[in-house]
């Protein structure tokens, strides 16, 4: 991972500084790019309040081996991690590596380790087109997320999706927040309910609504017909000043765990946070940047190296907290003061 990290580090100068500690501390404003919005308080609020959690050391037991895999949307993981949706090599990464060549070694380095990946949307269509094309030679392992758009360009888009053998798609709502595509002529916007549940019932395949934030916004996912919701603030990309993602999680996971998936983002670095995420009420977890990075860095080989690290350190993590598998993760491993 240090080889895979310097070379990502050479090819996204300007765009990423491959920070030892990903906080963004450092890249705070820098969007395009790889920053927050703003002040960059979103961003770093997801990684603070994940290191706010800590764990209970537990030792006293027999396990060794702890099961990783789990099963989500008909999916069967090696761990519940998934590669987050994440385009726009050229501007928000340096353009060192083209866009098929990166999105490829998503789709193909998370197949390699037994996990999914996830494509992005934008403008221009290369975006989307490079991640559609890399998901059907797949053979539709992949997970290609939408855009809110507006009217025709979402239908026409939505078919493209089902048509590349995908079965999932996913829409994140919280790009509404990004008004540069309605300067350029691509307007993106909120949807209501009635609107989402049209749209989960055009896609035809099992759909997940990605950028709630509320437990009235998950339970409207719901109504909607959604299949699975990602609690996600966007990377601190669309609001400044959003809580953390495992601030919120415990609420929307007490209204809504066992009603439909429950999938999480945000600051997210290691596999003991992913063990933290599942104990606050996950059932999966989304990696971001850290996945773009190892792409970068290594391609497909890049992706899969810094899978099967994060497995390991996530069996490393369960065992030493007395967590025999996936389905036995408990709220119980996690420290609190009361």
């Amino acid at each position: 991972m240090k080889e895979i990290r310097k070379t990502a580090r050479d090819l996204m100068t300007g765009f990423c500084r491959v920070c030892p500690v990903c906080n963004g501390k450092a890249c705070a404003g820098e969007v395009p790019g790889m920053g927050g919005l703003g002040t960059g308080s979103a961003f770093m609020s997801n990684v603070q309040a994940l290191a706010k959690v800590t764990f209970n050391m537990r030792l006293v037991h027999e396990i060794t081996e702890p099961d990783t895999s789990t099963s989500i949307l008909g999916l069967d993981l090696s761990m519940p991690v998934m590669a987050a949706p994440i385009g726009g090599v050229s501007f928000n990464m340096g353009g060192k590596r083209t866009e098929e060549e990166y999105i490829k070694a998503i789709i193909d380095g998370s197949r390699q380790a037994g996990i999914i990946g996830c494509t992005g949307d934008g403008v221009p269509p290369f975006i989307h087109e490079s991640g559609l094309a890399a998901i059907a030679t797949a053979g539709g392992h992949g997970i290609p997320f939408i855009k809110p758009w507006e009217d025709a360009e979402l239908y026409e888009k939505l078919a493209k999706a089902r048509d590349c053998g995908a079965k999932i798609i996913g829409m994140d709502i919280d790009a509404a927040g990004l008004i540069t595509l309605r300067k350029m002529g691509r307007p993106v916007s909120p949807k209501s309910v009635d609107t989402l549940r049209e749209i989960i019932a055009k896609a035809g395949v099992k759909f997940i609504i990605k950028g709630v934030m509320t437990p009235e916004d998950a339970s409207l996912a719901l109504q909607a017909g959604a299949d699975a919701i990602v609690v996600s603030n966007h990377g601190g990309r669309v609001l400044d000043h959003t809580p953390g993602t495992a601030e919120v999680l415990p609420g929307i996971a007490g209204q809504m765990k066992g009603k439909l998936g429950i999938i999480v983002d945000g600051g997210v670095r290691t596999g003991a946070d992913v063990l933290k995420m599942l104990a606050l009420g996950a059932d999966a977890i989304m990696v971001g940047r850290p996945f773009s990075i190892a792409a970068m860095g290594n391609l497909t080989e890049g992706v899969a190296t810094y899978s099967a690290t994060l497995r390991t350190e996530l069996m490393q993590a369960m065992v030493m907290t007395g967590t025999e598998s996936i389905a036995k993760v408990s709220p119980t491993i996690l420290y609190s003061k009361a």
